[in-house]
Parts: C-alpha cells; sequence; structure tokens
C-alpha cells in the first residue's frame, strides 16, 4: 500500500490567534508539508486543483514540479485536476511534462471539483459536468496514447492531425485515479478504462463509501479487467493527533468549529462517529484507519488531509511526523496481515511499464 498526504490548499485564519497566512506564506507551507511527508518515509503528496479564494494551488503541475526537484522518492499526484473545466489538451502536455520532469514519479486524480461557479468562469455549464468528465477523458487518454489524433466532440473545437507534446515518458501514460465523493458515474467510468478510483471518504458514512467501492469493483470485473479484488481503490481520510486523546479534541476543536469545509455544522463528536475524521491518539488512528478495509477491502492508497481548517505549519508537521514515525509503520504491517496474493501492488511508473514490457495491457 500506498501512504500520503492530500491537501486541498485553503487560506484559513487561525482561530485561536486570528491570523491568516498570506497566499506565498501557505504556498511555501505546502512545499514544506511534501518534503515532510518524504522526509519521514510517506509514499505520496498530492494537491488539489481550486481557482478561487480562499485556495491557492490553482496551479498544480508547477508546484509539483518544484517538489519534484528537491525530492527524490515521492510519487507526486493531485487530489483534484479538473477534467470538467481543463482542456484536456493542456492536461495531456503539462502531465507529460511533469511525468519527464519527476522521471515517472507522479500520477493524477481527474475530478469535478466542489466550486460551481468555476465553470463558467472556464466557459463551461455545470448542468454538463458528468458529460464533460466523460468526454474530456477520452480525448485525454487518445492524446496519451495515439501519436497523432483526429478528433470531434461537443466541448470543444475538433482536432486535426494532432499531437501532444511531449510524448508520455518511455510511451507510458501517467496512472490516472477518478475521484469522487458521491457520483457513481465517475465509479463505472473508473471502472471501464480499468484505471484507479479513489473515494474522498472524508465527509460520508462507511456505508456509503461502500457502496461506492463495491459499484467500482463490480463494473471493473464487469469489463474483463480482473476481479473484483483486483481493482485499484484508493481512500482519503482526516486525522488530528497528540499523545492524549482528551489534548487532541481539546486542541483542534476550534478549527474543526471554523474549517470553511464543515464548520458551524454537525459537532465534533458526531463527525468524528460518522464520519472517518479521526481525533485523538496514533493508537486511535490506527484502530480506525485499519476499520476501513472492512468495507474497502484490501486497497492501494491511503492519503490524509492534514494541513487545513487555519492549522500552523508548525502543529502540521509535528502531525506529519507522528504520522510517519508511529502510524504508517503499524499500518503497513497490520495492511499486510491476511492480503490476498491476487491482490495488487499500487501501480507505478516502474510497474506499468514492466507490464507494458511483458505485454501485458495497462489500459
Amino acid at each position: 500500500m500506498q501512504f500520503g498526504i492530500f491537501s486541498v490548499g485553503d487560506v484559513t485564519a487561525d482561530p485561536t490567534t486570528g491570523r491568516t497566512p498570506t497566499e506565498r506564506e501557505r504556498i511555501k507551507a505546502m512545499v514544506a508539508i511534501a518534503l515532510k511527508a518524504e522526509e519521514v518515509g510517506l509514499d505520496v503528496f498530492a494537491t488539489g486543483e481550486h481557482h478561487n479564494p480562499p485556495f491557492v494551488p490553482s496551479s498544480p503541475t508547477t508546484m509539483l514540479g518544484y517538489i519534484a526537484a528537491r525530492t527524490e522518492r515521492l510519487v507526486l499526484s493531485t487530489s483534484t485536476t479538473l477534467i470538467t473545466t481543463n482542456d484536456p489538451v493542456k492536461i495531456a502536455e503539462d502531465f507529460a511534462m511533469l511525468q519527464h520532469l519527476a522521471d515517472g514519479r507522479m500520477d493524477l486524480m481527474m475530478g469535478r471539483g466542489n466550486t460551481g461557479p468555476v465553470y463558467p468562469w472556464f466557459g463551461q455549464d455545470i448542468r454538463q459536468g458528468i458529460n464533460l468528465a466523460i468526454e474530456n477523458y477520452a480525448l485525454l487518454r487518445r492524446l496519451w496514447r495515439e501519436d497523432v489524433v483526429d478528433w470531434e466532440g461537443k466541448f470543444r473545437t475538433p482536432l486535426q492531425g494532432f499531437t501532444s507534446t511531449p510524448r508520455p515518458l518511455d510511451g507510458v501514460p501517467p496512472f490516472v485515479w477518478h475521484g469522487s465523493i458521491r457520483s457513481p458515474e465517475i465509479a463505472e467510468q473508473a471502472a471501464y478504462y480499468g484505471d484507479g478510483f479513489f473515494h474522498n471518504n472524508i465527509f460520508w458514512p462507511a456505508d456509503h463509501t461502500k457502496r461506492m467501492v463495491e459499484l467500482y469493483r463490480a463494473r471493473y470485473a464487469h469489463y474483463g479487467h480482473g476481479t473484483p479484488e483486483q481493482a485499484i481503490v484508493g481512500l482519503g481520510g482526516q486525522v488530528f493527533m497528540r499523545r492524549n486523546s482528551q489534548d487532541a479534541v481539546r486542541e483542534f476543536r476550534p478549527y474543526f468549529d471554523n474549517a470553511p469545509v464543515y464548520g458551524h455544522g454537525p459537532s465534533l463528536e458526531d463527525f468524528t462517529d460518522q464520519t472517518p475524521l479521526t481525533v485523538g491518539s496514533p493508537q486511535q488512528v490506527i484502530e480506525k484507519t485499519l476499520s476501513f478495509r472492512e468495507y474497502a477491502g484490501d486497497y492501494q492508497r491511503q492519503l490524509f488531509l492534514m494541513d487545513h481548517a487555519g492549522l500552523p505549519l508548525k502543529t502540521v508537521l509535528e502531525q506529519i511526523d507522528m504520522l510517519g514515525e508511529e502510524v504508517v509503520p503499524v499500518l503497513r504491517k497490520e495492511f499486510a496481515v491476511g492480503r490476498p496474493a491476487n491482490v495488487p501492488d499500487a501501480p507505478t511508473h516502474q510497474s506499468l511499464l514492466a507490464a507494458a514490457a511483458q505485454g501485458v495491457s495497462v489500459e
């Protein structure tokens, strides 16, 4: 399994001090978080994509390219690449460029985002969100897999004899996850292509996540990519830790209560009871994360959200230290127990390249 961090890049006032970081401070903090993730032995850093305040990561490949130059092992990804409002040609070129710069240490997660106004900003209609996701991704796949593309669709101008540059590294397109919280159409899309399915898993109860993952697994098998157990699944999660669980709850409560995504809603206690959010000791984080396997099966990637809601960088880095030193080593060991031999590892550039060399389809 792969373990890592994902960030939404929000610029939020610290409710305990009233201070709001500058955009530059927040961007630099995200870089520091990625470097810390590699330092403590995590596998993945993923950034979101947003084009509106209070978020800063409007150019994920710029950030990930910079991080690639400062890391050696970390897999660089996105927690959302907006397949609906980005031009597929630009996605193809930007991420192929990143793939070369990072020596293959990258993949990406397609999503529709959760900000309605972004659609008209980029000339699209939110009512066409699913159709845009389907058509744009179909074109993106062709751009990475065919040297010369002739194409005509509904949402962009036609292409005639078009070649996307640079071509994918070693002729192997980046691995794609399709991220969704609530849309079965996206689980179906991931299954159709044999791609990965990432369930954000931070707002919804376990029974909802279970239904979405089971749908994806069943349809993955239906399309002939393998057994349901061989489907490629990723999950999100949220944690805040201190040695003593009471200290964690007391320290995190003001951040939770004022968070832009769920503040002023359910209580912290209700939210931790009903969703994967874990606020407590490292052992409590281990136990709850291990429970994800009960409803998601054996899966390939676990990412944690840790740097949101105005938490200061110093605190976030402390959290990552605990995650890398105390939590993830135990999770690696325990998730390996009883894991069937036919459950694949998380795809990497090296594994996809090896499969291609052996004539195994990586479609």
